[in-house]
C-alpha cells in the first residue's frame, strides 16, 4: 500500500542510508525520495519519501523506526492515493507548455500531483470559483496575496490553505486536508508555477 511520508533528518551523509534502513526493518520500502526543503542554518532537510509498506504492517511502525534514529523526526504520514512516481515540477511545466492558452486550466489541474495536495481551485474576485478539481470547495473566497502564501478560512480546521497570485483579480488555491503544513521551499515553487501558467495563457 503506498503511504508518503514527510521526515526531517540531518543534511550530513549517511542520514538517507539510516533511514532507508530503518525503513525496511520495520516492513517498507521506499519507491522514491524526493528533497523538499533544506535548512542550512541547522544542517537538517526536509523530505518526502513515497513508500509501499507491506501487507500487515502498520505505519505505525515505520514511523516509530524513523523517530527512533537520532535527529530524525516524522512530520506527516499518509496514504498516498495517486501511487507511482512524484510529479516534478518539469513535468508540470511539460504540461503548460503543451497547449500554452490553456495553461490556468492545466495548472490547476496538474497541481494536486505536484505538490502531493488533495485539490486545486481559480478563485476570481468578482466570480467566485472557477475551474477546480475534484474535493475543492465549490465557494471559496478571494484572498488578496501579494506572493505565493499559506493562509486560513475561517470555520474551516480540516484543510490547510495556500494560494498564489495570477493577477490582481484571480488566485490559485491549492489544499491538502489535515497536513503536512506548506514549507517555504513549496510556496516559493507554487509562486514560480502560477506564474509561469499566467504568462503562458496571455495573449
Amino acid at each position: 500500500m503506498p503511504f508518503l511520508l514527510r521526515v526531517e533528518l540531518p543534511d550530513v551523509p549517511g542520514s538517507l542510508g539510516r533511514l532507508a534502513s530503518a525503513i525496511g526493518a520495520a516492513g517498507g520500502d521506499i519507491e522514491m525520495i524526493e528533497i523538499v526543503e533544506k535548512h542550512h542554518e541547522t544542517s537538517t532537510a526536509v523530505d518526502d519519501v513515497l513508500l509501499d509498506i507491506h501487507d500487515g504492517t502498520m505505519p505505525d511502525s515505520v514511523v516509530s523506526a524513523c523517530n527512533a534514529l537520532d535527529g530524525v523526526k516524522v512530520l506527516w504520514i499518509s496514504r498516498y492515493a495517486a501511487g507511482g512516481n512524484l510529479f516534478l515540477d518539469l513535468e508540470a511545466v511539460e504540461e503548460l507548455t503543451a497547449e500554452p492558452s490553456a495553461a490556468l486550466d492545466r495548472i490547476v489541474e496538474v497541481l494536486p500531483a505536484t505538490f502531493r495536495a488533495d485539490w486545486a481551485v481559480r478563485v476570481h474576485r468578482s466570480r467566485g470559483t472557477g475551474h477546480r478539481t475534484d474535493g475543492a470547495p465549490e465557494d471559496l473566497p478571494f484572498i488578496e496575496l501579494d506572493a505565493a502564501s499559506q493562509f486560513e478560512v475561517d470555520g474551516d480546521d480540516v484543510n490547510l490553505y495556500a494560494g498564489a497570485r495570477i493577477d490582481g483579480n484571480e488566485i490559485i488555491v491549492i489544499g491538502r486536508r489535515g497536513g503536512p503544513a506548506f514549507v517555504a521551499s513549496e510556496l516559493a515553487r507554487l509562486g514560480h508555477l502560477v506564474s509561469l501558467a499566467a504568462s503562458l495563457a496571455r495573449p
